[in-house]
């Protein structure tokens, strides 16, 4: 079901920030007013390689098969799996963004996640060309995670790493970034690792921007 929040409404609602790590992702749900919300690691798929470009798609093409877990694949099925991890990594975004809208009792209006990369055009480019095969995975998760957001209805706000600590120290009128998230962990509890803080950090921000 797609989540609709009115303009009024949408300034005192939430925001989800995300921390990619391969198939997995940390969420943090942050409130206007800074409050955390809820805390949750989600996996995108399930059963699939994590890394179809750099892994299998770089073996398809020459790349790393002298390493042990090196195995014979054609780039065609490369680029088959490929697809098949973008649609489950589709299903899991919705189904965990649904299941998080869900247990939130504060309307949900946007999600910040760290921005993509420019990668080529088509799958087949990108496992070909070394460099975007190293990072077209996490963008392939980032980007299903994305397009989830969006067909709830909350806007996307896309972070850079170096400066989303300094905008939530911004957005909290200049109190002490590290001090406020080490104040949050301490009310939720562990785990309260850099992942975690980085993603309420980029809550706390694009909370502002809106």
């Amino acid at each position: 079901m797609k989540a609709v929040v009115s303009k009024g409404r949408a300034e005192h609602a939430a925001v989800v920030g995300v921390a990619e790590h391969g198939n997995s992702a940390v969420l943090v749900t942050v409130a206007a007013d800074g409050e955390l919300l809820d805390r949750r690691r989600i996996d995108l798929t399930h059963g699939l390689p994590t890394h179809p470009y750099h892994h299998e798609g770089s073996w398809a093409v020459g790349r790393y098969l002298s390493s042990s877990w090196a195995r014979p694949i054609t780039l065609a099925e490369a680029v088959a799996l490929v697809e098949r991890v973008r649609r489950s990594a589709a299903e899991g975004a919705r189904e965990s963004l649904e299941a998080l809208a869900a247990q939130v009792p504060t309307p949900i209006a946007g999600v910040a996640i760290r921005a993509c990369p420019k990668l080529p055009a088509t799958t087949e480019e990108r496992i070909r060309d070394a460099r975007a095969a190293t990072i077209a995975d996490s963008a392939l998760y980032r980007e299903a995670l994305a397009t989830a957001a969006e067909g709830r209805g909350w806007i996307v706000h896309w972070y850079e790493r170096e400066r989303v600590f300094p905008d939530a120290e911004a957005a909290l009128g200049g109190q002490d970034i590290d001090a406020f998230l080490q104040a949050m962990g301490r009310s939720i509890g562990p785990p309260w690792q850099a992942k975690h803080k980085l993603a309420a950090a980029a809550a706390l921000a694009a909370g502002a921007r809106r």
